[in-house]
């Protein structure tokens, strides 16, 4: 496995008894990752290895509240509720996966994927929040306000976290998206049916260099022990961000997916997140989106990640997601621009078979669209409101670093005056959306041929 999970001083929360107990857990995990590098060592010694870091969690939880019960510590409860779920609920279920697998490399890297994103997690959330960084609850507030303590709390975790000072770069982010993406969504349900969803997204280079640096991955690829890890770090930063809630406590986990990306626009065009920023870390990009309760009747579909089918599911996702970002990266880039969802929708399916596509549905959001995953074609709608595609055609060519990218006007009008405003502009063509769609497609594939044949 060649994994080391690496302790650093702020991870002190300046509690002896709990930072040294935190310090025996790491090295414990650090064993059994020895343990999974040695193929002479038996299962027996892999077994004990397993007992012996449960107990000692344990045993450390039990130690935990007894000293937040000394200080009487508010969040008591909430903070036993979750070392519970972990007890009673995860580690016997890594446990039984572990035996029903007979200790295999997989099933041992799963439990260790997940302790150590547990752990790291807790750590840095849970934990800290005894010395004093207790989660006020967001009651009464008003929309704009309730977005500001959104952002602020998610900027602090990202510091907490992994000492990252990160900016926003949006507030209203609309599932552009960016590098290579993961894409991790976990739904929470009361009982009366009421959903509050959740979705994370992540540069996959930003998993490396944070998550992955901690636990020693010395490659650029994304594993399965990282993802592991991950979703586990990122339910604790979830948990975390929905303490703030009032309504929260009544809402439990009912499923957790990894979504491609085409599931996670889907999510979009059903419904309109409550909160949806978008995040430059320094280390890669990372978007947090929200969806109330009320907001949220229906689901996208996608398998529900469990104990025991979590190994092949999130290794199905991987080997998915290599396919489909090779298969990508052969085709060529579109943007669609166009206000009408109805024209986003007709595009798309008309295609999205030959090339790779994004869209957006406003100027601002084109611009955003650019800078996080340059096209290498701009389908851009004439007659937008705010902002329209003139002035949009200017902010692109204001920018040198997007000058050189092809501009197709798709409009609704053909009328002389228009058409004359149209070519004014020096697009690289023009369209009227009351062609036939084989003809739209007709004159993109063209444009792609002109531009290769002129490079050659």
């Amino acid at each position: 496995m060649e994994n080391h999970l690496e302790w650093e001083d702020r991870f002190n929360i300046g509690v002896d008894v709990i930072d040294q107990e935190h310090k025996k857990l790491f090295k414990i995990i650090n064993k059994l990752f020895a343990f999974g590098d040695d193929e002479e060592k038996s299962r027996w010694v892999c077994e004990e290895g397993v007992k012996y870091f449960k107990d000692h969690a344990v045993k450390h939880f039990a130690d935990e509240e007894a000293y937040m019960e000394s200080i009487d510590y508010s969040g008591l409860e909430i903070h036993k509720r979750i070392h519970d779920d972990f007890r009673e609920k995860t580690l016997p279920a890594l446990e039984q996966e572990l035996v029903e697998n007979e200790y295999s490399e997989d099933a041992v890297s799963h439990f260790l994927g997940v302790c150590t994103g547990w752990l790291l997690g807790h750590t840095m959330t849970e934990d800290r929040a005894i010395i004093g960084k207790s989660v006020s609850k967001w009651e009464g507030l008003m929309p704009e306000e309730a977005h500001d303590a959104m952002r602020q709390a998610i900027l602090q975790q990202l510091y907490d976290m992994f000492q990252l000072d990160s900016k926003v770069l949006s507030e209203s982010y609309g599932a552009e998206k960016f590098g290579k993406g993961i894409y991790y969504r976990i739904i929470y349900s009361n009982d009366k049916g009421k959903k509050w969803e959740n979705i994370l997204v992540f540069e996959e280079k930003l998993l490396i260099n944070t998550v992955g640096r901690l636990i020693g991955i010395k490659t650029n690829k994304v594993t399965v022990m990282l993802i592991n890890a991950v979703r586990y770090t990122a339910r604790q930063c979830v948990e975390y961000i929905m303490e703030h809630f009032p309504s929260s406590a009544e809402y439990k986990i009912k499923s957790e997916n990894l979504l491609s990306y085409e599931q996670f626009r889907n999510v979009f065009e059903r419904e309109k997140p409550q909160f949806s920023m978008l995040f430059d870390t320094g280390e890669g990009y990372y978007a947090y989106c929200m969806i109330a309760p009320h907001l949220n009747e229906s689901s996208t579909e996608a398998t529900s990640i469990k104990a025991e089918n979590a190994v092949a599911e999130i290794g199905k996702y991987l080997k998915k997601n290599e396919q489909e970002q090779k298969e990508m990266s052969q085709k060529k880039k579109i943007l669609v621009v166009d206000d009408s969802d109805v024209m986003l929708l007709a595009m798309k399916e008309l295609l999205y078979k030959d090339y790779e596509l994004s869209f957006a549905s406003s100027g601002l959001s084109a611009i955003r669209s650019l800078i996080l995953d340059r096209p290498d074609l701009i389908l851009l709608d004439y007659e937008m409101p705010v902002c329209n595609g003139k002035q949009v055609l200017e902010m692109i060519r204001a920018e040198e670093d997007f000058a050189s990218i092809g501009v197709i006007f798709i409009t609704g009008r053909v009328d002389k005056e228009t058409v004359q405003q149209v070519l004014a502009l020096k697009p690289a063509g023009y369209l009227s959306k009351r062609l036939e769609p084989a003809e739209i497609k007709k004159n993109i594939d063209l444009y792609f041929e002109k531009v290769s044949g002129a490079k050659s």
